[in-house]
């Protein structure tokens, strides 16, 4: 069975598009929601603000990066991801309980598999940058330049290095890349999630 983009997309593609009416239309149409949820579980309006912002960057980056498609209404999927951050973020702070743990909303079984899929793409989006900063400053350069830029030859030219150091280096690094990302704990956790 394949998924139908839902006509809620276009929200999705305006935030993708940095397009001011459409963000000005969800922080008008969905953001009392969230901010009404985060004040009633131990949080500030200035504290929901901050997690709708954190929501709608990642939404950015998920449809800049994985082309993300919205097969549910974005509603429910905002909801879900900004209900998700801000249980995480009471949780890693070990805040008081969550008082109501109740929607109001009929939450389709797509948009919380969606915001869940998100969220993990977050997390593992994070777990690998903060490995990438423990690598060595020529390892983290060439890298970023390689997500860049996809021919190596233009990689080794920008770097000033030769094409056969810059393909070898590039392969330590994305070996070493690795063994870090898997030798975190934070690896095992997002790995059980899959």
């Amino acid at each position: 069975m394949t998924l139908k983009k839902h006509p809620d997309q276009r929200y999705v593609d305006g935030i993708k598009q940095n397009d001011s009416k459409v963000i000005r239309e969800i922080y008008d149409s969905f953001s009392e929601k969230v901010i009404n949820f985060i004040c009633k579980n131990s949080g500030s309006e200035s504290q929901a603000a901050d997690i709708i912002q954190e929501v709608l960057i990642t939404i950015f980056k998920q449809a800049q990066n994985q082309d993300l498609m919205l097969t549910c209404p974005f509603d429910a999927y905002f909801f879900l991801l900004c209900k998700r951050k801000w249980l995480n973020e009471l949780k890693k702070n070990s805040k008081e309980q969550v008082t109501s743990n109740n929607d109001h909303l009929s939450i389709v079984d797509s948009a919380s598999e969606m915001a869940e899929e998100t969220a993990l793409l977050e997390e593992k989006e994070l777990l690998f940058q903060e490995m990438l900063q423990k690598l060595s400053d020529a390892c983290k350069d060439l890298l970023k330049t390689s997500f860049t830029i996809n021919n190596m030859e233009e990689v080794a030219k920008k770097l000033d290095i030769s094409y056969a150091y810059a393909r070898k280096k590039k392969s330590l690094c994305i070996g070493k890349l690795t063994e870090l990302v898997r030798s975190s704990p934070k690896y095992n956790s997002i790995k059980n999630h899959l």
